[in-house]
């Protein structure tokens, strides 16, 4: 059976008070299992960006709970939640978001550096499973869209996460490079036994997912 990775019961996130409130999502509920790939779609401002900031534990929820690998995030302190991010998600953003004076190769040596361990079996298996190991030695500026992108989902991978949030990452790619990177997230959510999920405004890239979402004004329901 299958477990469920990221678990969200009734989630309220509100911003100011008074006059001034906005409720940026109403009573969500979410879940992705383990080898699953989930894409949340909706137009912009409606509650998607909030949705991924609040699963991934970089903001809390006005109410609800939010579970991740059965940690409850929700009644975490910072430093705590700030631990639990850094061991159990990956985050692959719309800009690469790739430290641009260091090499493919060495944007994992850095981690490495942080997490006081070194893997470089770890780092080539990796690279060479997306197909781009012969990149290493290559500075970002140097990289088209496309490969900056699976030098981030390999960099979001590394630290074996099992949970994967992927915010916009076609946004910057042209159709051939983003249908490449969709599949290849689709392709390592199976393979890997990672739970991903996508957020995006762009529909014709959610034919790869297992289940899709849709964000509308807060709210948020599967899409039949």
């Amino acid at each position: 059976m299958t477990k469920d990775v990221l678990k969200m019961e009734k989630v309220v996130k509100k911003f100011g008070q008074g006059h001034t409130e906005v409720t940026a999502l109403k009573e969500v509920d979410f879940k992705v299992a383990e080898g699953e790939f989930v894409s949340v779609i909706g137009p912009s401002g409606s509650g998607k960006s909030t949705f991924l900031t609040i699963a991934g534990g970089l903001q809390t929820p006005t109410a609800g709970n939010i579970t991740i690998n059965s940690a409850d995030f929700s009644q975490m302190n910072e430093k705590e939640r700030s631990k639990a991010r850094f061991k159990e998600i990956g985050f692959i953003l719309q800009a690469s978001n790739l430290i641009p004076f260091l090499k493919v190769q060495e944007q994992f040596q850095f981690v490495e550096k942080i997490e006081k361990q070194k893997n470089p079996e770890k780092i080539e298996e990796l690279l060479k499973s997306l197909d781009i190991w012969e990149l290493r030695e290559q500075y970002p500026k140097a990289l088209s869209g496309g490969e900056r992108q699976r030098v981030a989902i390999a960099r979001s991978l590394f630290n074996d996460p099992k949970l994967i949030l992927a915010d916009e990452p076609t946004a910057s790619l042209d159709s051939d490079h983003a249908y490449d990177v969709v599949k290849l997230l689709a392709k390592e959510a199976h393979e890997r036994n990672k739970a991903i999920v996508m957020v995006t405004h762009d529909e014709r890239m959610t034919q790869w997912s297992d289940k899709i979402y849709q964000m509308n004004d807060g709210k948020l329901v599967v899409k039949e």
